[in-house]
C-alpha cells in the first residue's frame, strides 16, 4: 500500500468521511454493526457498494440512510488475476451513472454486467463456486493424463491451457458450446468415444445440480 500510495486507517467511520465510493467487504454476521458504525456518515454523495454474500439491497437500504446510492456487486475469486466474473445490481437510489461509474472500475478485473438482483444467488452458483467445479475438472483431466502416462507437472499445464483455450474461443466466437463442441467430434473418432463415456457418467446433469445446489444454499443464506 506504500508503494500505491494509498492510505490506510483502522476506522471504518475515517473510511467513509475521506471517501465518495465505498465498499463493504466484510462476513454477513459483520455488516449490521459496521453499517451502524458507519450510518452517520453516511451522505447523499456517497455511493456504498456491498461484496458481502447473502445481504440484500432491501436490508443494505434499511440499515443505512434512506436517501443511500447502494449497489450489490458478486465477484469470483480469478478478479485476482483480471479474468473475473462479475454481476451487480443497483439499489432504488443509484442510477445510471452510478452504476456506469462501477463497471468502469471494475472492468479492468475482467467480465462485469448489471443483472436484476434475483440473477445474483444464480451468479453464486454458476460463477462463484463455478470456479472450484472448473478446478475439479482440471485435476481430473491432469490425472486421466497422469494415468496414461504422462507427468503430473505437465499434465496440469495442458489441462489449464486447455480450459484457458476452450473459454477463449466461447467469449471470442460467440457459438453455442454445443456447436463448438460438435466441431471438435469427427466420425468414429477420439472425442465422440471420450464423450460417450462423459455421458454415461451423467456429467452434464451432475454438472446442472451442481449449479442449483449451490444456488440453493446461497438463497438459503440470504434468509438466514
Amino acid at each position: 500500500w506504500q508503494e500505491l500510495g494509498c492510505r490506510t486507517t483502522h476506522c471504518n467511520l475515517e473510511v467513509v468521511q475521506r471517501s465518495t465510493l465505498v465498499f463493504l467487504a466484510t462476513k454477513p454476521h459483520v455488516l449490521p454493526g459496521v453499517l451502524e458504525e458507519i450510518r452517520p456518515a453516511v451522505g447523499s454523495h456517497h455511493i456504498v457498494v456491498s461484496l458481502v454474500a447473502g445481504v440484500t439491497i432491501q436490508t443494505l437500504q434499511k440499515l443505512l440512510p434512506p436517501w443511500t446510492k447502494v449497489l450489490r456487486l458478486m465477484p469470483n475469486l480469478p478478479c485476482v488475476v483480471q479474468a473475473g466474473a462479475m454481476v451487480f445490481s443497483r439499489g432504488s437510489s443509484a442510477g445510471d451513472k452510478d452504476s456506469a461509474l462501477l463497471r468502469t472500475l471494475l472492468s479492468s478485473c475482467g467480465l462485469c454486467e448489471e443483472v436484476p438482483e434475483s440473477y445474483i444467488d444464480i451468479h453464486t452458483g454458476l460463477s462463484g463456486s463455478g470456479v472450484a467445479y472448473v478446478y475439479l475438472f482440471a485435476e481430473a483431466l491432469a490425472e486421466g493424463a497422469v494415468k496414461m502416462g504422462m507427468p503430473g507437472a505437465l499434465a496440469s499445464r495442458i489441462a489449464a491451457q486447455t480450459l484457458l483455450g476452450a473459454a477463449k474461443m466461447l467469449l471470442e466466437t460467440g457459438e453455442h458450446p454445443a456447436k463448438l463442441r460438435a466441431d471438435v467430434c469427427t466420425p468414429g473418432g477420439t472425442t465422440i468415444h471420450a464423450l460417450h463415456q462423459l455421458e454415461k457418467g451423467a456429467l452434464r446433469a451432475t454438472v446442472m445440480d451442481a449449479v442449483e445446489a449451490a444456488t440453493k444454499r446461497a438463497c438459503d443464506m440470504a434468509k438466514d
